[in-house]
């Protein structure tokens, strides 16, 4: 079975390697174009799953959009089967259509729950107990594709994003394995989804990131663990910008956006409860332990977050 391979961050990776080890022959690589990287924006840095294609010497395509001239590059190929890992596009019903046995993309959620392109970290929004991986036909529209293959797993109380996303990229891997499996020996009838229980995981924005400290401390909680590493729950001190993270509710209170304590913690005071962190990022700087940062920024408790 000839695969081309549509992916390009670090979740997509282990899928890619997934199939390789297993012996399926990937044709080719679609990912994104390199981008512009570091203040001068001067240099550019290929994706992971750029970089995991050269390193077993795959031929990568990387459009900037794939439409148009693309297509026919992408028949050249002659697949008989498309992957598809958050590769950062919506694939058109023309490019969907090359394939000879469809395009199958590997979704980070237990769908119909949390369609969209950011399902990890809403799921720790919205306090979901369990998420999971869904192996899905794709068709024109959003993540609504039959489902061929599910594993689900718990979300851990404490769980970041970076860190749920690493799980859920073998998790992911290994379903397409067994997918895969069985759709070579003719052994899985995709399964519609119930549209009426659709949930929503919308891409994250800079809006949704900023810490609003009216609300409960353990809603706060949950924002600032969604967000780690990446785009980083944020709130405005001062004149500076700073990113929090290792955040986790605490039964103490004050006046929303607070400081009520600086120590191996910072605590401030949410709507209900504060939120404590272990972790800062002050604009401009690396990430460091809150007692590093109160020693050089002098912050004290009574000082007031925006």
């Amino acid at each position: 079975m000839r695969i081309v391979f549509f992916g390009t961050p670090g979740f997509a990776v282990p899928s890619l390697r997934a199939l390789l080890e297993e012996g399926f022959d990937v044709a080719a690589v679609v990912t994104q174009p390199d981008r512009p990287h570091g203040r001068s924006r001067s240099q550019t840095i290929p994706s992971p799953v750029k970089l995991a294609a050269l390193e077993e010497d795959l031929p990568v395509l990387q459009p900037e959009r794939p439409v148009g001239p693309f297509a026919a590059e992408l028949q050249t190929c002659q697949p008989d089967l498309g992957v598809v890992v958050a590769y950062g596009h919506i694939l058109k019903p023309e490019i969907l259509a090359i394939p000879r046995r469809g395009m199958l993309n590997v979704h980070a959620s237990v769908l119909p729950r949390l369609r969209g392109a950011a399902p990890i970290p809403w799921a720790i929004l919205n306090g979901e107990e369990s998420t999971g991986v869904s192996i899905m036909q794709m068709e024109a529209g959003l993540d609504s594709g039959p489902v061929l293959h599910q594993i689900e797993t718990e979300v851990a109380a404490d769980e970041t994003g970076g860190e749920l996303a690493v799980r859920l990229a073998e998790l992911g891997a290994e379903a397409l394995i067994e997918a895969l499996t069985l759709l070579q020996g003719d052994a899985v009838r995709p399964q519609p989804q119930d549209h009426t229980r659709a949930t929503w995981a919308p891409k994250i924005d800079r809006t949704l990131a900023r810490i609003d400290w009216s609300r409960d401390g353990a809603g706060l909680a949950r924002l600032v663990r969604a967000f780690d590493p990446e785009p980083g729950a944020w709130a405005q001190l001062g004149s500076q910008e700073v990113k929090l993270f290792g955040g986790r509710t605490v039964n103490e209170s004050g006046t929303p956006g607070t400081v009520l304590a600086v120590a191996d913690a910072l605590v401030v005071a949410a709507g209900i409860g504060a939120l404590s962190v272990t972790e800062v990022q002050p604009a401009g700087r690396r990430r460091m332990g809150v007692p590093e940062w109160s020693r050089g920024r002098g912050i004290r408790p009574g000082a007031r977050f925006a």
